[in-house]
């Protein structure tokens, strides 16, 4: 692997948190100089390939990878939907969002083994999730919590209202395996 290839893949996986210099640096084992270079060449790679989505978006402190502004109205129609349901995916970074929070983006990856940034951004689309804060440390993650909207969308108060996750667990511990099996052997066919 390059160290050209190797910015890309931080990059992408940092997500729309982005990373300052000096981690890319760090990580690359690289000075801030090579990593200015890495970062114009890849720029410049990512403006002269029409083929390409991306683009690199480099403010103050951090440098994001994003797409280009022409694919704006393709992704604003991605992120309204064809209909208002959400996927397994997104349900699950809800729930995960929604006992933790707040909670960054690598701390759900980390609880639900799989990447969630398309999750994270429908949830904002939809206005369940925002931005909460952000964590004092390298890169300054962003923490995610609950919208008012989240409560009005699941009708609860707050969110001492949502189901206690001690007790669900305890309840499906206590029935055995084998009545959960006759329970589904009950509805099915018939030998």
């Amino acid at each position: 692997m390059t160290k050209l290839s190797e910015l890309e893949a931080i990059l992408f996986i940092v997500g729309e948190e982005g990373i300052g210099l000096e981690e890319i640096s760090y990580l690359l084992t690289i000075t801030k100089e090579e990593t200015v270079a890495l970062l114009t060449e890849l720029k410049t790679r990512y403006e002269n390939d029409p083929a390409s989505a991306l683009h690199i978006l480099e403010t103050e402190a951090h440098v994001v990878l994003t797409t280009k502004k022409e694919l704006a109205p393709l992704l604003k129609r991605y992120a309204q939907g064809t209909s208002n349901t959400l996927s397994q995916a997104a349900v699950e970074t809800l729930a995960i969002i929604a006992y933790k929070q707040p909670i960054t983006r690598v701390e759900i990856e980390q609880i639900r083994g799989v990447q969630v940034s398309g999750a994270i951004q429908r949830l904002a689309a939809h206005q369940l999730i925002e931005e909460k804060g952000r964590v004092e440390g390298p890169g300054r993650p962003i923490l995610y919590g609950t919208t008012p909207y989240f409560l009005d969308y699941f009708g609860l108060n707050s969110l001492k209202d949502l189901p206690d996750i001690q007790a669900m667990e305890h309840s499906l511990n206590e029935e055995s395996s084998l009545d959960l099996f006759f329970d589904e052997m009950d509805e099915g066919e018939q030998i």
